[in-house]
């Protein structure tokens, strides 16, 4: 049996690919979503212990002469001492700010944020009319070398790295673990104007901002009483009378000498 080849099948006329297919928009990675809050007692209690210790550290501690003296030292010991306990409570370099890929970043919101500032005091040190509102009695008498202590020294080690790791760093990482983002940043709001009413009341009081202290009430209704009244004149007193030589006294009265005894007749027969 000889097979018969099987006919060939025209393809047919090609297919029309269609309209083309939008590519619609491109998806985007699934947004990181935020860490949920702790509610671990621990947390909870270390985010509370910071923030009531760093509002009473300045007001209490820093009032001590001996803190007034070794200011850098002890504050840089203080910081020294808020890192291993934050790392302690859990929290890692990351939430503290001060992981290495976090530095060029915050280099470069810092300097965005301190540039304006920066701007507006050179403004107001070079305008005759707000340079004296720069006017500080703490700075005024110090000498080059006590200059040189506070801007190299006592102001970058003692203040700036101290409460940048306190606040920014320590207390702002345990009050996100566990509030929302708004109630943390508030109440790390609230704890660093806390932190500032010792200081500032020296610095109204030592450049004479503050205002005087009120009298009391006693003093202040008798100082309204003899308002507007006219004082007495005072009068020169009169010359006292020697022994021996007194004038006529009142009538019904016999004169005395100094001793209280009445005078002689020698001394009658003067006067007559």
């Amino acid at each position: 049996m000889t097979s018969e080849p099987a006919p060939n099948r025209s393809p047919g006329p090609p297919r029309s690919p269609g309209p083309p297919r939008s590519p619609g928009p491109p998806r985007s990675p699934a947004a990181p979503r935020p860490a949920a809050r702790s509610r671990r007692p621990a947390d909870v209690a270390f985010a509370a212990a910071a923030a009531v210790a760093l509002a009473a550290y300045n007001n209490l501690v820093g009032a001590r002469p001996w803190h007034r003296r070794w200011y850098p030292a002890v504050n840089a010991c203080a910081a020294g001492a808020a890192l291993p306990a934050a790392t302690a409570a859990g929290l890692t370099a990351g939430d503290l700010g001060l992981s290495p890929d976090q530095l060029r970043p915050g280099l470069r919101l810092g300097a965005a944020a301190a540039a304006p500032v920066v701007a507006a005091f050179a403004l107001a040190a070079l305008t005759p009319a707000t340079r004296p509102l720069l006017d500080d009695e703490r700075v005024a008498s110090l000498e080059t070398r006590q200059l040189a202590y506070h801007v190299l020294l006592r102001i970058p080690v003692g203040t700036v790295a101290w409460e940048e790791i306190a606040f920014r760093g320590v207390l702002q990482a345990a009050l996100r673990r566990v509030l929302a983002e708004p109630a943390a940043t508030t109440v790390a709001c609230v704890t660093f104007g806390l932190w500032h009413i010792r200081p500032t009341a020296e610095a109204l009081a030592l450049n004479r901002l503050a205002l005087p202290p009120r009298p009391d009430r006693r003093g202040h209704r008798r100082r309204h009483r003899y308002r507007g009244r006219r004082c007495a004149p005072v009068r020169a007193p009169r010359p006292l009378r020697q022994p021996g030589r007194a004038g006529p006294g009142p009538p019904g009265r016999q004169q005395r000498g100094s001793a209280g005894q009445r005078p002689s007749s020698h001394h009658r027969a003067q006067n007559s």
